[in-house]
């Protein structure tokens, strides 16, 4: 009797260990837990309607199965959630320091009275109480909570918001999750539960505002039967604290409005723009702004009418300021022009500087091109100063393998945010010089293109959701870890099991130089497949195409060498940079060699540090892109047993898409670089598999608008 009953317990515990999970939950997962991994709250003080308040019974219901008895008066073991506004909370004496906080900031703190100890999570607004509420669960989640704790903390950033490149036909540019979660064709009468959903996951990690549509924006956004389906969005979002913004079409005077033209200067386009922004707060009262792609890849703006960048965004800032709202301007500046594309953008808004009001932020990718696997940092940081500028980070990966590669983003994000410009000082990173710490705006700001789509699993990639998350957690607190991300995303979306944790944790640290490696090491950049920049393509030629588009342009592959001459003897883009910086870049023997072929056109023959010459690096880098990939998918073959089926064979399939994909690059890239240098691939790594003719015939049919 005691085998069967054994057999039975077995059979059960294999049923829910592989129940399948289908990542709808991201890592707002509060488990079942061993009652010692609990914290012994005994009962629960605060306002019963707040927001912080049922978040939290919300999740000490899923972990305990009951909810936490409410107290009027102080208990042992007490949790008290409240704000400044709270006479418990004045009690404690904590005003100073919560104002301090600031109204998104909060303290968690053990706090002992006589013989009673409780657990204070309070802050001088609802927004900082929620945002304080999430981090003590991700605390309980992580295993991190102790009985002695004693923390404050703030944003570092003021408005950390999500661009999402929505179209109003539902699709998504550059997404790889399926269509928009935004369904316009049901709004308004027509509401869906993931618009709440979306809220309260971005709330979790102090995301605190959204870009609901494309910034290759229609005049549509702005009619009033669409200004009606926002402000639905915009209520459903309102009790996560999340602010909603639109991107606009600069063209919309004389698209909607029927006037002559949209000239920034032309009164009767500055009275449109104040009768419609005041449409927009009549619905909407705490409408965040707009954002602007102007003047680049053939959208209309101010250049059209002989105006400047600060005139078009002065015109919009203008009529949002009695409303408290802001413009974020794009920098992504990419015309026709004989000037090195990597330099476009530093020379049309550095003679700007001074000239935007104080409601316009700047808002500047990473990198000089275009969200690279690797880049520099984008020159704009640091050499603007008298106008806040926003860093734009790219969350879907549209240069890193769509939704079929797992690359962990956290790591390109911190060797960005913590670049050394030397602007203005020996240690001014492009983290302090947008966070306001050294030069004060009234504002500061950083953007995410969001990867979130209508899949189950919001990404596309189950994997693809931490960088979602690590966005949210650097938007925070861009001093925190990659490594500590990586660890608090595996536990609160997988398992607390270190034999788990640990090696999918290496996996993710690892992921994203091993991408860079496989498709564009050394510097290499912008080689991929013509449109959907899905796959290798350094041999494209297409007629008629601008320069600038095209591989070639970038790579400058001939006998001699590889790479773009950047130097002062080049096109001079290493100029933009600060001193220092821009000696290191310029010369090939301090240029750091992760971006020597950005900077440099380098001869095939030339000494790399390691004693290899520039062709045999570049060929030992791209085989080991696929050898590492391939480490990725032993490493996750051996995680079965510790996570449910549905989400492992999701992943092990994507896995083997891109050691297939990894191979493709490899032997596409050397295969026709060889061409060039000549040279024979190093004998003691694998061979190619493919033959240089076939890979130049594949042609995919991508639609990188869905």
């Amino acid at each position: 009797m005691k085998i069967k009953v054994s057999i039975l317990l077995y059979c059960l515990l294999s049923v829910l260990q592989l129940k399948a999970d289908d990542g709808s939950r991201l890592w707002l997962r509060f488990r079942p837990q061993e009652v010692s991994e609990i914290p012994s709250f005994s009962s629960l003080k605060g306002s019963e309607t707040s927001m912080a308040m049922m978040e939290f019974q919300r999740a000490w219901n899923e972990m305990t199965g009951s909810f936490l008895p409410g107290t009027n008066k102080f208990k042992n073991n007490t949790l008290l959630i409240g704000t400044i506004n709270d006479r418990t909370i004045r009690r404690l004496h904590l005003d100073s320091e919560l104002l301090e906080a600031g109204p998104e900031g909060y303290i968690i703190r053990s706090v002992r009275q006589g013989k009673i100890n409780m657990t204070v999570v309070a802050s001088a607004d609802e927004r900082g109480l929620l945002y304080g509420v999430f981090h003590l669960l991700r605390m309980i989640q992580t295993g991190r909570l102790t009985s002695n704790l004693d923390m404050t903390e703030k944003p570092r950033f003021d408005i950390r918001i999500l661009n999402h490149w929505d179209n109003l036909n539902g699709t998504v540019e550059r997404g790889y999750a399926g269509h928009s979660i935004w369904r316009w064709d049901e709004l308004p009468r027509t509401i869906s539960p993931r618009y709440r959903e979306y809220a309260r996951a971005n709330a979790s990690i102090g995301i605190n505002a959204t870009v609901l549509n494309n910034v290759n924006a229609t005049p549509d956004i702005l009619t009033r039967e669409y200004l009606e389906k926002v402000r639905v969005i915009a209520d459903q979002l309102r009790p996560y604290h999340i602010k909603v913004y639109l991107s606009i079409n600069f063209s919309s005077p004389a698209e909607l409005g029927r006037l002559e033209n949209s000239d920034p200067l032309n009164a009767a386009v500055q009275q449109w723009w104040r009768t419609k922004v005041n449409e927009i707060y009549r619905l909407i009262p705490d409408f965040g702004g707009f954002l602007v792609k102007a003047n680049s890849e053939g959208l209309p703006g101010p250049q059209d009418y002989g105006r400047t960048h600060a005139e078009g965004a002065n015109m919009l800032a203008d009529a949002l300021k009695p409303h408290g709202g802001i413009v974020m301007w794009r920098a992504f500046v990419y015309n026709p022009t004989e000037e090195d594309r990597a330099k476009q953008a530093y020379s049309e808004f550095v003679p700007l500087d001074g000239q935007f009001r104080d409601n316009v932020i700047i808002q500047v990718k990473n990198g000089p091109v275009d969200f690279q696997p690797r880049e520099p940092f984008s020159p704009l940081f640091g050499a603007v100063k008298k106008t806040a500028v926003m860093p734009e980070l790219q969350i879907t990966q549209e240069y890193l393998g769509f939704s079929n590669h797992l690359v962990y983003l956290g790591t390109q994000w911190k060797e960005f945010l913590g670049s050394n410009t030397h602007c203005s000082g020996d240690n001014f990173t492009v983290a302090g010089t947008t966070d306001g710490s050294i030069y004060p705006h009234p504002v500061s700001a950083i953007a995410g293109v969001a990867n979130i789509g209508e899949d189950t699993n919001w990404c596309g990639h189950h994997f693809a959701q931490a960088n979602w998350y690590a966005f949210g957690r650097l938007a925070w607190d861009h001093t925190l870890p990659a490594e500590e991300i990586a660890d608090e995303w595996i536990r609160a979306t997988f398992t607390h099991d270190n034999s788990f944790v640990e090696p999918v944790k290496q996996l993710m640290l690892g992921s994203w130089e091993t991408a860079v490696d496989y498709m564009m090491p050394l510097g290499l950049h912008h080689i991929f497949a013509w449109d959907h920049h899905y796959g290798p393509e350094p041999w494209c030629n297409i007629p008629g195409a601008r320069a600038d588009w095209l591989p070639p342009y970038y790579h400058n592959a001939n006998e001699v060498g590889i790479g773009f001459d950047r130097t002062v003897n080049g096109s001079n883009a290493v100029s933009q940079y600060c001193s220092p910086v821009k000696e290191k870049y310029n010369h090939i023997e301090t240029c750091p060699e992760e971006l020597l072929l950005w900077f440099h056109h380098v001869p095939w023959d030339h000494t790399m540090k390691n004693g290899r010459t520039l062709w045999d690096e570049l060929c030992y880098r791209y085989d080991g892109g696929v050898q590492q990939v391939r480490t990725f998918q032993k490493v996750w073959d051996q995680m079965e047993s510790y996570v449910d089926n549905e989400r492992f064979l999701h992943v092990q399939s994507r896995l083997r898409i891109q050691s297939r994909d990894a191979v493709w690059w490899k032997d596409a890239c050397l295969l026709y670089f060889q061409t060039f240098s000549g040279r024979p691939i190093p004998y003691d790594i694998e061979r190619p598999v493919h033959e240089l003719e076939e890979l130049q015939k594949i042609k995919l049919d991508l639609k990188h608008h869905n």
